[in-house]
């Protein structure tokens, strides 16, 4: 027998708007919320939703089976897309395009939150001008044990050096740990530079308050509060004002007035108290686009950076390698041996597999390829850090698990773990995401570090790769 059609349609800006699944639950635990309640909330704070997307190309970002389970990331449009609900098309650094959905009014807006978009993630672009931003990112990402208060004083830190470059900053909750500063810019200059500006604000925010806030890229490195430069790459998205996310509370990014922030509680902003306080207030970001400003001091403060010998720092590991860009490479994992002996120890083994299979295949002639070195036995990297890897796995709270039972089999190590000591990467391949989870152990006396021990779990669906079996490409 099909199941009953319980869908419900909503007439919305002249547009029906189908809305699949309405009863489906999307938060259960300390609050119980379906579908259609998010589709309500939506709808009741929508022009402030709307200022922060509108004419913005978007990411969907889609929890279709709730705010409890994995969502995913689908850039382009559907094929089921409504003729009215408009597409534009975008090149990423890859050199793939794809046409992906822009929002221009309520029923859109309703439309991809149907399809899971709790999220909205747009990028910092307006359809007419794909490649100059009109909006300056400053994400601010506490690492784990780091009071909310750091996390507001950083912002105001924020505010201060932003007004003495004469820009108009708005702030507003994340929606989780931290806070966005975001700022109207006019359209002239490119994301390489947007990105350098930021570059410029994080590290002079780093000077200022020093061991409260940071802009170093490696985890391993950061303490404090750091402020995510690469945010305003090409490609990369935050959640804007009013999105969901996903946490128990049902709790939303919101948008603040600066008087506001030094007193206020992430945990106050859900979708159950947002609507009243929109009904009440409106938008603190009402007038944000009517603030556009000029990037020429924030550059000029970059540009003293780098006569001073700060060049450039490292980006998101998707993009190709940068003139001027720093080794990326985690500090840990920074080698200090020359390339004969890396070879020697088989670390070309891997890189070169593919042109040993060409002339294995006849395809070039071996006296054309310098013979490598016989591998030895592979000896594990000095790293600067005594970080252990412990678990592995696409499941977080697998991983997690794994974190649990290491911290029982090693209490007195676990004992000196400050929170900032455990890192928990979340991994990303083309067409998977995995958890991985390691300890620092510099505050563990030496006589108690553990030795790196058996990984549990240890699922990384990258080993057939690092270990040299051909992939599903390759076969």
């Amino acid at each position: 027998m099909p199941k009953p059609d319980t869908s419900e349609t909503l007439s919305i800006d002249g547009h029906s708007v189908r809305i699949s699944s309405p009863d489906k639950p999307y938060f259960t635990r300390d609050v119980q919320l379906s579908k259609l309640d998010i589709v309500r909330y939506f709808l009741s704070v929508a022009p402030g939703a709307l200022l922060g997307i509108r004419d913005r190309p978007i990411v969907l970002k889609r929890f279709v089976d709730g705010a409890e389970k994995d969502p995913f990331y689908q850039k382009r449009a559907p094929s089921d897309t409504p003729a009215w609900v408009r597409k534009v098309t975008l090149s990423f650094p890859s050199g793939r395009t794809a046409d992906e959905i822009v929002i221009d009014n309520t029923a859109s807006l309703a439309w991809i939150v149907n399809l899971g978009c709790m999220e909205l993630h747009p990028h910092p672009v307006r359809s007419a001008d794909l490649d100059h931003p009109d909006e300056l990112r400053i994400d601010l990402d506490p690492i784990p044990g780091v009071p909310w208060d750091d996390v507001r004083r950083v912002a105001l830190e924020v505010k201060a050096l932003l007004e003495e470059n004469g820009l108009t900053p708005f702030v507003k909750t994340s929606g989780s740990r931290g806070m966005h500063v975001n700022v109207r810019i006019e359209p002239r200059w490119t994301f390489t530079e947007v990105r350098r500006a930021a570059l410029a604000v994080s590290r002079a925010i780093e000077r200022r308050m020093p061991g409260v806030a940071t802009s170093k890229w490696w985890k391993e490195e950061r303490q404090g509060v750091f402020l995510d430069y690469n945010q305003n790459a090409k490609d990369r998205t935050t959640a804007s004002a009013y999105s969901v996310r996903p946490l128990p509370d049902a709790r939303v990014s919101a948008p603040l007035q600066w008087d506001e922030v030094a007193a206020c509680d992430a945990a106050d902003f859900t979708v159950l108290t947002m609507p009243a306080r929109f009904a009440a207030i409106g938008d603190p970001h009402a007038d944000m686009d009517a603030h556009a400003g000029s990037l020429d001091s924030l550059l000029a403060l970059a540009a003293r950076d780098e006569a001073e010998g700060l060049g450039d720092a490292p980006w998101p590991p998707h993009f190709a390698k940068q003139a001027g860009e720093p080794s990326r490479v985690q500090p840990s994992k920074a080698k200090s041996k020359s390339f004969d002996t890396q070879m020697a120890e088989g670390f070309g083994a891997q890189r070169f597999r593919k042109q040993a299979k060409k002339i294995q295949e006849g395809e070039v002639a071996s006296e054309d390829v310098a013979a490598p070195k016989k591998p030895a036995a592979r000896k594990t990297r000095a790293s600067s850090k005594p970080l252990l890897i412990i678990a592995q796995s696409p499941d977080k709270p697998t991983a997690e698990a794994g974190l649990a039972r290491w911290k029982e089999a090693h209490p007195e190590a676990a004992e000196h773990l400050q929170e900032a000591d455990i890192l928990v990467d979340r991994m990303r391949g083309s067409a998977y995401v995995w958890y991985r989870i390691r300890v620092n152990l510099e505050h563990v006396p030496e006589a108690l570090r553990p030795p790196q021990e058996t990984i549990d779990p240890d699922d990384d669906p990258t080993r057939k790769w690092r270990e040299g079996e051909p992939s599903s490409e390759e076969v």
